[in-house]
């Protein structure tokens, strides 16, 4: 079997699981997500933007968060929140996973590619790339964290006044 078709394949099982898990867990907070300790944490920004989005558009909304980072999550959550009918989900998870396993299989096998023919042509050039990509990441959430300090501080702030 062709090396893209089988880790395609098991993506596409991951997602399922994890997405439809992610719904499930939704349908199950139901209304009682809007209070307690979810709540603050469903508060956020990226949460009301989803669910605005799912509210005006419906099962789309869902089949394209699996195409953004972050938004997927938000999106199966509060669908299965506000108990979208899975008549209407389940066609939304299986084509919006199906995308997401094929991009990611094809993009995440062709940098594998890249690195190991890079490690065998010029390994100090394969070993440069893995040590700027590193270098990004840890840059990247430090200043995500830095971010998300200053708008908690802001906000405290605001609610000092």
């Amino acid at each position: 079997m062709d090396k893209v078709a089988l880790t395609a394949a098991g993506l596409y099982v991951i997602v399922l699981l994890r997405a439809g898990g992610t719904f499930a867990v939704g349908w199950l907070a139901g209304a009682g997500a809007r209070r307690g300790r979810l709540a603050e944490r469903i508060s956020t920004a990226k949460f009301r933007r989803a669910e605005r989005a799912i509210q005006r558009w419906g099962a789309p909304v869902v089949a394209v968060s699996f195409l953004t980072v972050g938004f997927q999550t938000a999106a199966n959550f509060l669908a299965g929140s506000m108990h979208m009918p899975l008549s209407r989900y389940l066609p939304a998870l299986f084509v919006g996973g199906a995308a997401w396993a094929l991009v990611y299989a094809t993009a995440g096998i062709g940098a594998l590619e890249v690195l190991a023919r890079l490690f065998a042509e010029q390994t100090a050039m394969g070993v440069a790339a893995v040590t700027a990509l590193l270098l990004m990441m840890v840059c990247g959430a430090m200043v995500h964290r830095r971010r998300k300090a200053g708008s908690t501080d802001r906000a405290a702030a605001a609610d000092e006044s």
